[in-house]
Order: structure tokens, then sequence, then C-alpha cells
């Protein structure tokens, strides 16, 4: 390959980071192209005062990538901590800094250059819109929820389909371009309604990546996820993935094979999140929808559970150990690539 490699990264939370910070190591060529719609708790009181899409997975993506001044990469994810404010409480002062931005820059799309560049962002970080539109669903009882918190909501009936409370939602200038583009695809790992599929639902993205000539990788979800995919297999996964990227274009799976420690399986089961492991059952059903599994060994066995700011942890991926999987993965499809030329 003559150029430098080109990666794009699609997704949100701290997974598509975790795919950037990994692949960094290979290439300053990383487009992160991250979901917008979330409406919790810091994030939902900063779109609501300030009438911008949802700053928080982009604020991740930018502290994970910053290799700037160590100081200014730990204020951008301080949370406040105040029992005089429960406005201010929990806030991410990241949150802040990106509105803040916004308006002075009069552009979401500008604020995250500018924030990315000020933090020394290796690689970029782009909204997949700049609408600020919310994400809705239309729930097996036929209960129709608006707003991604109440979309994730445990409780609740199975999530039948997931769509933009917006209609004609743009993807964001340099998103389409970055896909079309890229050597590399990543969708996930991450929420698979809330992040992944969120971020299919602009239509431009789908068809996007749909068209793309890089290769295309679907992360698998380690777990499943109280609220969202309960009774959702690896192979369902996968399918609504592939559904809202209208039926075509996920190339392969990339899915853990290596078995976490009885403490982490059993911590998380604790908590209603039941291991997704690869079995050959499994394996068949993905493959028979049309989409090429590989399995490797992706998982941080080591780190223990993380507290995370009204959000659900599970077993996470390392960024070494899936880079290398990618990268094999790029490896044996090159000489494939080069038939076709």
């Amino acid at each position: 390959m003559s150029h430098e490699l080109r990666v794009v990264c699609l997704g949100g939370g701290l997974g598509a980071p975790t795919v950037m910070a990994g692949m960094r190591a290979h290439t300053a060529e990383i487009t992160g192209i991250i979901a917008v719609t979330d409406s919790g708790r810091s994030t939902g009181k900063v779109r609501i005062a300030l009438d911008v899409p949802a700053p928080g997975d982009i604020r991740n993506a930018i502290a994970v990538l910053a290799e700037g001044d160590p100081v200014l990469k730990r204020l951008f994810s301080h949370r406040f901590e105040t029992d005089k404010s429960p406005d201010l409480n929990g806030m991410a002062f990241g949150n802040l800094f990106i509105a803040a931005l916004a308006q002075q820059e009069g552009s979401f799309r500008r604020a995250v250059e500018e924030a990315a560049r000020l933090l020394g962002v290796r690689g970029k970080v782009l909204p997949v819109t700049l609408y600020n539109t919310h994400l809705c669903a239309t729930l097996a009882d036929g209960t129709v929820v608006e707003e991604e918190v109440n979309v994730r909501r445990e409780g609740k009936a199975r999530i039948e389909r997931i769509f933009l409370r917006d209609a004609d939602v743009k993807a964001a200038e340099g998103t389409c371009e970055a896909i079309a583009a890229a050597d590399l695809i990543t969708l996930g790992p991450g929420s698979l309604y809330t992040t992944v599929c969120a971020c299919l639902l602009v239509p431009e993205i789908g068809r996007a990546i749909s068209e793309a000539r890089g290769l295309v990788v679907y992360i698998g979800n380690t777990t499943t996820q109280p609220g969202q995919t309960d009774d959702v297999t690896l192979s369902d996964h996968v399918s609504a993935v592939l559904d809202y990227l209208g039926g075509t274009g996920l190339d392969m799976v990339l899915l853990n094979d290596d078995a976490p420690p009885p403490h982490l399986r059993d911590h998380y089961a604790e908590r209603g999140m039941r291991y997704l492991e690869p079995t050959a059952d499994e394996i068949a059903r993905i493959e028979r929808l049309g989409v090429r599994v590989a399995t490797a060994a992706i998982i941080d066995k080591w780190s223990g559970p993380r507290e995370q700011w009204s959000k659900q942890d599970t077993i996470r991926h390392d960024a070494a150990r899936l880079s290398d999987a990618l990268l094999g993965l790029l490896d044996a499809r090159r000489p494939r690539l080069r038939a076709v030329q």
C-alpha cells in the first residue's frame, strides 16, 4: 500500500476511542466518526441549555487521543463534585468546554476541531452529524420512546426499531469523504442501538459504508447490555448492524475468543450482563448472513471493573490486542485487493 494506512472508527463511548488508541501506534491517518445523540445526565444538561449536539462521546474520543498538555487532558475529563448545585454536580468540564467553543466559533464542527487541536489529538475526531437530533425507538409493546436516555432505560419492553426524531439528517462535512478514502472502517464496539446503529441512522453514513472500498469490520460486544440487548445474541447484533447499513456493506465481524476470567464474568453477570461467547452455532448463524467471522484474543482481562458516570461498565476491549487483530485482517485481505486492482 503506497499511502499511509487510513482508518475510520465509527461509534462512541469508550469503544471507538479504544480502537483509535490502538491504531494510532500504526498510523496517523485515523478519523473517529462519533455519535452525538446521547442525552444522559451531563451531556443532556448541556444539550438542553446550549442547543448543541451531544458533546459527551466527542469529549471521550478527544481525551483518549490527546497527546498534548497532560493537565489540560485531565481537566477535559474532570467532573465537578458539589452538593450545592444539582446542575453542576457530575458535569464534565469537557462538555462545557466544547459547548463554549461552539458558541465562540459559531459552529459545533469548528468547536470539535479546535478542542482536538488544543489537546494535541493525533488524527481527526468528527461528529457523525451536526444536527441536534434525538434517538427514538419503537418497542415490542408498541410504545414509542424519545431520547437516548429512555431508549437505553432498563425495565422497558424490547427495542424493535430505532429512528431519529428529525427527518433528513445530514452527515457532518468530511465524514463520508473519510469513509470513501479509508482502507479500514471499524464499527463499534459499543452500545448496539444507542451508539453503533444510531450512527448508521444518518442515511449518508450508512450509504457511504455500504459503498466503501475499504474493509468494513464490526467489532462484536463482549456482553449483553441491560435495557438494550438483554436477550440479543451475537448473531442478532450482527443482523441489526447489517439491517441499519441497508443490508449490505459489512465484510467481517471480529469476535473475542479469549474467555474472561471467572471473577470478571461473575461480576458482570451479577449486574445483568451475560458474556457473549462466539459458539460454533453463533458463528454459523453470522456466516449465513453473508458476513465473514474472525475470532481473536481482544479483551482486557487484567483491569478491574470501572466506575462509569451514569453508564454501564462492561468487559472492555484491549487497544493493542484489537489493533493487532485488525492489522491481521487487513494483511489477509491485501493479496485479494491487489488481484482486484
